[in-house]
This record gives C-alpha cells, structure tokens and sequence, in this order.
C-alpha cells in the first residue's frame, strides 16, 4: 500500500448559492484545486463526488459534474453517508490512488440545498435516521436527534446552556475571519442567550445553518506527488466506524460511540497515544452540526476526559494559542454545513493550515504539521476520523 498526499487544495464560498447551478458550483473548486497542483484534467484518473443530493435537479450528479468539468470519461463514483459523505468520497479516492489502481484522483464535495425550500430540506434531514421508528411515528427533526444528546449530556455532567453558547460564539469569532463561510458576523453571549428555541436546550444559534457550497481535493501517490509539489500533506490514517440506525438501541446519548471507535482506529494506525491525542495535533476539525456535537467531539477524539468536553469550551482552550485550536475557519456552525462538502472542506481547511496558508486571523502556529478531521454522518450513523501530516509517512 502507497503513501497518498494532498497536491491541490479548492473552496468556494459557503452559503445561499443559488447564483449557479450544480455543477458551475462544483467548478468553482475543481478549477481552483487543479489550478493549485498545476494540472490539467486529463491528468486526473478517477474522480470521486460526494453529494446527497435529495433536495437536488440533479439525479446523477457525477455524470453531470464530471461532463461539466471536462473530466469525462474517466471512472467516477457518486458517493453518499449522510453529514459525512464528504469524508467518504475523500476515502473513495483516498483507496484508489492508496492501492496502486491509480496515481492520481479527484474529489470534489457539493451541495445545493437551496434547490428545495426549506421546510421540505428539514423534512428530508430528518428522515435520515430510522424512518419508521423515529420520524413517522414521533416526528424527530434533526435538532430534535442533537436535543436528546445535549440534555443527557447536560443532566449528567452539569454543562450549561452558557457552555454550548461559548462553542457558537468562538466558531462564529473565526467565522467572521473566513471569507468562504456563510456567517461572517461574531455574536455575544447575550445574542446567543436570546436566541429563538429550535429544540430544548438547543437554540437557533446552536445549530448550524441549511449551506449550498463545494470543496474540492487532488491526491497524488508518493511517487508522483514529489514531481508535482515540495510542499504535500500526506493522508496518514483514517478510521472509519458505524452506528445503529434506531437511536434507541443505543445505551448512551453522552458521546457518539462511532466516532470513538472511528478515532481509535486512526490513532493506533498513526501510533497516537488516546489520552494525550491534543498533543500531537496543531488543528482539528470537528463535526459542531450542533454545538453539543462539537463538545462531545473533544471527549470522543481523547482531547478531554469523559465528561470534561464543556470545560475546554468554558475555559476557551479551543481557541488559537489554546490547548488545541477546534474550527478555526467557523466550523460547520459559521463557516455552513453543504452536507455533500462538508468532509472535503475539513480536508481543505486543515491542508491550508498546515501549510500555513489559512485566511488572516484563523491561521495556528504549526509545530507538530499535524491536523485531524472528525466527520460524522447522522447523529453517528456513520462517522470518519482522518489524520494528515506535514511529515510523510513511514510505509
């Protein structure tokens, strides 16, 4: 198996984009990534969408997107795994260059929800759970899935509401420094507190917004990565895990049990130590879909104790020149959550920070030149955690 990097970085802006279609919008990153690796699309030997898509024109979006771009007729696939269909198109291609089939791929995450209107959006995300069980028989919403997770989390740790609202205001702090999110404003405590109810505890300012926008990557194999660039970051480990569809199976709504397990898969391939991980990373990117989620991301990826998540946010030691720098570009809370993109703008976001080219006022101090990415799917129904490095690594 091959050492896979990144050689090409692209990102449009996040937001209402109704100002394209699907696939001007993809564009938008392809061109940006190859323009980046300086390569042509008849260098690329697969490429790989992510792309959910039930509120899209769109039946098959990697047909249409592959044309647009010039990319036909190289192999595609259209990738899906709900929230998380960004880092499962980035594994896609991750293990086609990885095992030799090819040298270098293409993935390219996009989303256009604003095609349907916005009840019909929070319908279709809510029915992405266990349909019989959870949406038509009790009419679970998504927030409604978040609420269960964040009052068992409060009941049992003692969080407060105040502990959720720092995670929204710190990611709209950064939000507001990153020209590519949708929410480019900070917001107070006060703000935060006064906030409409969506689903209790959660309020309008914990959840993050309906995004169109896409993100777009180039992996190369090691061999030909070094003829390309002299600055690559290499993809070092990724974990991958599952979670039952019917929340009720589930004995424990404190943390997101595939995420852990997708976590301790990526550490023991990249030799982290769980219970000092914080200190192996200079960035990390977390799943904040709502701000609770964000909270159990720090437990689940080992950066705080079972329980402890809400006193990093308390304290602010997710902030740059804190313990370890969490969605510094606005995270999915400001920076937009086009569901399809998601991943491969986490993959995007950390690459740029490690080569020390995030926007002014969201870049951390590289030491270690590496970042993690924490990608879940539904409230765990799927979950990727990824690994990249400044630093290649061993084979």
């Amino acid at each position: 198996m091959r050492n896979v990097a990144i050689i090409g970085t692209g990102h449009t802006k996040f937001g209402v984009r109704t100002d394209v279609n699907l696939q001007e919008l993809a564009w938008e990153a392809v061109k940006q990534a190859l323009e980046e690796a300086n390569l042509d699309q008849n260098e690329i030997q697969y490429f790989a969408v992510g792309n959910v898509g039930n509120w899209s024109s769109e039946e098959l979006p990697a047909v249409v997107i592959g044309e647009y771009c010039n990319l036909t007729p190289k192999g595609t696939m259209r990738v899906e795994a709900a929230c998380a269909t960004g880092s499962a198109a980035l594994r896609d291609a991750y293990m086609a260059v990885k095992s030799g089939e090819v040298d270098i791929a293409l993935v390219v995450g996009v989303e256009q929800m604003h095609q349907a209107p916005n009840p019909q959006v929070v319908e279709l995300i809510g029915r992405a759970g266990d349909y019989f069980w959870e949406f038509e028989n009790f009419g679970l919403t998504f927030p409604g899935y978040y609420a269960l997770h964040a009052s068992a989390y409060m009941a049992k740790y003692g969080a407060k509401e105040e502990d959720l609202g720092k995670i929204a205001i710190k990611n709209h702090y950064y939000g507001a420094r990153n020209p590519y999110a949708q929410f480019q404003k900070e917001i107070s405590m006060d703000d935060y507190l006064k906030s409409k109810p969506v689903a209790y505890p959660l309020k309008l300012l914990d959840s993050s917004p309906i995004t169109d926008g896409a993100a777009a990557v180039i992996l190369a194999s090691e061999e030909v990565a070094k003829k390309i660039t002299d600055s690559p970051v290499w993809i070092v480990s990724q974990g991958v895990a599952s979670g039952t569809a019917n929340l009720s199976r589930r004995s424990d709504f404190t943390h997101i049990e595939a995420a852990f397990l997708a976590a301790q898969q990526a550490y023991r391939k990249a030799g982290i130590d769980f219970n000092e991980a914080w200190k192996y990373f200079d960035v990390a990117e977390v799943h904040d879909c709502f701000t609770i989620a964000e909270i159990m991301a720090y437990e689940d990826l080992g950066f705080a104790k079972r329980g402890e998540g809400y006193l990093l946010a308390r304290e602010e030691q997710t902030y740059i020149g804190g313990r370890i720098p969490v969605n510094v570009d606005g995270g999915l809370k400001a920076k937009g959550h086009p569901i399809g993109a998601t991943g491969v703008s986490m993959a995007v976001s950390i690459t740029r920070q490690l080569l020390q080219r995030a926007h002014k006022g969201t870049q951390v101090e590289v030491k270690n030149g590496m970042g993690i990415a924490h990608n879940v799917g539904g409230t765990g129904h799927y979950a990727y955690v990824t690994i990249f490095s400044t630093r290649r690594p061993s084979t």
